[in-house]
């Protein structure tokens, strides 16, 4: 059975995962789930940044964690 995901809209894992791998995707559902939490600053900051190096992240976290990268909870 597959891991539950915490993020990426209640989609199931493998999907998730597959949305995480490819970077446009994983662009737009990042900082859309982080407004979608209220966290306004870090959704900005996924906005500008999260074309690099925090999409190599996201993939690690999805992988281990089942959740995306979190740098700030503001």
């Amino acid at each position: 059975m597959a891991k539950k995901s915490k993020d990426y809209f209640g989609l199931s894992w493998i999907v998730s995962l597959i949305l995480v791998i490819i970077p446009v995707t994983s662009w737009v559902c990042g900082f859309v789930t982080r407004f979608m939490e209220g966290k306004i600053v870090a959704g900005l900051i996924r906005l500008i940044f999260g074309w690099n190096i925090i999409w190599i992240l996201d993939i690690i976290f999805f992988v281990l964690k089942g959740q995306i990268f979190r740098l700030l909870n503001i």
